[in-house]
């Protein structure tokens, strides 16, 4: 997924709203969210990640477990040194 920021009162941003908004009724691959400001974000109809990878990452951003690395030390940080 893509966010794109688009400025509505310059030209070209309005010029690029408008083509999104096209875009958004005949494509299912564009959805337009207008939040507090107002971003357009671009689905990709396919993701280029393997959905294994995708669910081992968001349950690792869950997990409480971590592990601090010291860039100075990283061999010791990691215990071994």
């Amino acid at each position: 997924m893509t966010t794109i920021t688009i400025n509505e009162r310059t030209k070209a941003g309005k010029t690029l709203l408008e083509l999104a908004k096209l875009l958004s009724v005949s494509n299912k691959g564009v959805r337009i969210d207008e939040g507090v400001e107002k971003e357009l974000i671009l689905e990709e109809e396919k993701s280029v990640y393997n959905p294994k990878f995708v669910a081992m990452v968001k349950k690792a951003q869950k997990s409480t477990k971590r592990t601090i690395v010291d860039p100075n030390d990283v061999w010791g940080s990691l215990g071994l040194k």
